[in-house]
């Protein structure tokens, strides 16, 4: 089987990570392929935010905790030590769908390398208020931004899950 679409196969989204550190050099691969996604018109308008800094995943963890309702404590991101966050420029219309791509590579990426991911929602919330907005002002980002998701990376804490067993019905054929 091709070795790509091998990985598309077996790659899972990971619930439960080890906190150990990958190699710079792995997230470094890990964020090219995410910017190598295909973007509409080719504009290339989404970012990546890649947060290895313990304190700073802590604080972003608790502001996501939040944003879900969840009791303070709950590590919505698994205990991931990496959080990849996929921002796109709020001005541009296939903005969800280019930084969805990003975030697709990301995963892929992960997986080939034997780390593993999760795609965690509510990036769009958290950028939508000052304290993350100044985040990004702090970085140097400038403009809108529209949070897409958080890549959480990681060294896989326990097995890859099964591959739930796909749903029939979902092609159809026009010949």
């Amino acid at each position: 089987m091709n070795e790509t679409i091998k990985a598309m196969k077996e790659r899972r989204s990971i619930r439960s990570f080890k906190p150990d550190m990958p190699a710079k050099k792995d997230l470094e691969q890990i964020i090219e392929a995410g910017l190598y996604a295909a973007s509409g018109l080719g504009k290339q308008s989404s970012i990546i935010v890649a947060v290895t800094r313990k304190e700073m995943r802590d604080r972003i963890c608790a502001a996501n905790c939040k944003i879900g309702g969840w009791e303070e404590g709950f590590d919505p991101f698994y205990g991931a030590p990496v959080i990849l966050i996929v921002l796109a420029d709020k001005n541009w219309g296939n903005r969800v769908y280019d930084g969805s791509l990003v975030m697709g590579n990301l995963m892929l990426a992960a997986h080939a390398l034997g780390l593993g991911s999760v795609w965690i929602h509510r990036a769009k919330e958290e950028f939508e208020t000052a304290e993350w907005q100044t985040f990004l002002t702090d970085l140097g980002i400038e403009g809108e931004w529209e949070g897409i998701g958080h890549c959480a990376v990681g060294y896989i804490d326990g097995e890859i899950p099964e591959a739930a067993k796909r749903k029939g019905g979902r092609v159809f054929w026009v010949e």
